[in-house]
């Protein structure tokens, strides 16, 4: 199996998740094969940066030079795991995806875009509009829409101020443990700011990869049904597709 580098530490939850999923997935794949004693794992090499220096470093909508320090904390990282002899990488958030042609520039290492195997595996499952639950990089920033719009997506993200703010404060509840009523309070607000045609069935990207830990029965699962709306799993999603590009 390839070795497969990881940027975590943005948050740390999520790192785990990934290590861990792609962990079962080998296991499984291997004890399908037939396979006795200890697993066929892939190699991993960690990057683990630092979440607070990580969001210090972000600009601002519609100025690229501001974010010159961010690009290069990520690329340098980048960097380290090609040096470490990593096949392939993934950045395990999906707020410097909004900087992925950026961050990517120059590496000789594959890199999986977390937006771009999202929006196939919407796009497999005939979703034609999404809305987007993320950072304010993620839902303010036009890369996560142009590539769901190349597969021929449209998307949404919450209009209201104090909606966008509850998305951030569930986001920090999320990474500091706290996920009491994370569930019912993103459901609400999907039912609030899903805007579709009538009966349309809502379809949400959970765009951060803390989002999902709402939802700890539907770890794995890419995409999953609650009370009539369709999730979206970003981390299952790009985990998933590590492990299958590792395993190839």
């Amino acid at each position: 199996m390839k070795k497969i580098g990881i940027v975590g530490g943005i948050a740390w939850q999520s790192t785990v998740e990934y290590y861990r999923s792609i962990c079962q997935l080998s296991q499984a794949r291997f004890a399908a094969l037939g396979g006795t004693g200890p697993a066929d794992m892939p190699e991993f090499c960690i990057e683990s940066v630092n979440i607070r220096q990580s969001q210090s470093r972000r600009g601002v909508a519609g100025d690229e030079a501001s974010w010159a320090r961010f690009d290069a904390y990520f690329q340098a990282a980048l960097q380290r795991l090609q040096a470490s002899g990593a096949d392939f990488a993934v950045i395990a958030s999906n707020t410097p995806h909004n900087r992925y042609e950026a961050i990517t520039r120059g590496l000789q290492m594959p890199v999986l875009s977390l937006f771009e195997v999202v929006a196939q595996a919407c796009s497999r499952e005939g979703v034609s509009r999404l809305l987007i639950l993320g950072t304010e990089p993620t839902m303010s920033l036009p890369a996560f829409p142009a590539v769901l719009q190349r597969h021929g997506i449209q998307s949404q993200v919450p209009n209201d101020t104090a909606d966008r703010a509850l998305v951030h404060r569930l986001i920090e509840d999320l990474q500091a443990g706290r996920d009491e009523g994370a569930s019912a309070q993103l459901h609400d607000l999907v039912r609030r700011n899903f805007a579709g045609e009538p009966g349309e069935r809502p379809v949400v990207a959970l765009a951060c990869t803390e989002l999902p830990l709402a939802f700890p029965a539907f770890a794995d699962a890419g995409l999953f049904e609650v009370g009539g709306v369709l999730y979206v799993n970003t981390t299952a999603l790009h985990a998933r597709a590590a492990f299958d590009c590792a395993a190839a």
